[in-house]
């Protein structure tokens, strides 16, 4: 991989490895609504200007009913139980039961007609997955809050089957317009519930910089970074960070807001991350895709959003 594949791999790690951490500081200072309207507005007008360039919108409303259904499981329904969730949960441990969602995906595709077999391996690491899940939700579930559990579980579930529709209805749109049109109708549906909830008085600094850095960095940077990566290094190979970005999710929580790092986060840890590498190989291993087209299609690899 070049010099410049690798400070992009390194770039999207951090980018999509800290969204929980701020998730969790901007939630203390701002209603849930609010919270995903400033990030998916701000990410919307960055993108929009991007997209408009060369008439990539040209056409595209023709998948408007596929591209609502992506945008309703990718961005509008899960950053809202993720945001809602973070209220009650720490940040590390929600990254790392937002990182079950390879394991998802494969389930869901199993269950909506994805005919590849599933040898020993990838059996193993579903297995290992689920059970790291286990270990991580059990003591939530028994006496802790089991809804906020529930919350991330559903958003990893959104996050593995929104890039199905991605592959299935829109392996011919061009991701960037796409994205930013998703963006922006997320940002018109949490318009009118992020009037009614807006705070009274400015919010604290460090809960502002938490909404800067998640529409910013974490969703318009983000973004572009995630299609540039792609480009330079292929489908397959730009899709490894998401193997490390719990890691960061995990280190910012302890290192920032001082969160526990207890036997079993270490254990779940082991386990979510060992079974989303087996369950999600494929027979030719990973990394042998070719760079998309020009276009910087989307496909069934698609890496969840935090």
């Amino acid at each position: 991989m070049s010099r410049r594949g690798w400070i992009l791999f390194a770039l999207m790690s951090l980018i999509w490895g800290v969204p929980y951490l701020m998730i969790k500081v901007a939630v203390d200072g701002v209603s849930v609504p609010v919270l995903v309207f400033a990030r998916t507005a701000v990410g919307a007008a960055v993108l929009l200007p991007l997209a408009l360039r060369g008439g990539r919108l040209r056409g595209i409303m023709r998948y408007w009913r596929p591209m609502a259904a992506f945008a309703a499981l990718e961005i509008i329904v899960p950053w809202w139980l993720l945001s809602d969730a973070e209220r009650h949960l720490t940040s590390s441990m929600t990254g790392l039961l937002i990182a079950a969602s390879p394991i998802m995906a494969v389930v869901v595709g199993r269950l909506t007609g994805d005919a590849e077999r599933l040898g020993a391996v990838r059996w193993t690491g579903l297995a290992l997955g689920l059970a790291g899940v286990a270990v991580l939700a059990a003591p939530e579930l028994r006496g802790g809050d089991p809804w906020s559990i529930t919350e991330v579980l559903l958003t990893a579930a959104c996050y593995a089957t929104a890039p199905l529709i991605a592959a299935r209805r829109l392996k011919d749109v061009p991701a960037l317009p796409m994205t930013a049109l998703c963006l922006g109708l997320a940002a018109l549906v949490y318009a009118p519930p992020a009037v009614m909830t807006w705070p009274d008085a400015l919010p604290s600094g460090r809960v502002l910089a938490a909404l800067a850095g998640l529409a910013l960095i974490c969703t318009a940077l983000a973004f572009i970074v995630f299609f540039a990566l792609i480009r330079e290094v292929g489908a397959s190979r730009a899709l490894v960070f998401t193997y490390l970005n719990p890691v960061v999710a995990v280190a910012a929580g302890v290192v920032v807001l001082d969160e526990p790092l207890t036997p079993s986060i270490l254990a779940s840890f082991a386990l979510i991350l060992g079974g989303s590498v087996l369950a999600t190989l494929s027979r030719g291993g990973a990394g042998d895709a070719p760079a998309p087209p020009a276009g910087e299609r989307l496909t069934e690899e698609s890496p969840a959003r935090p």
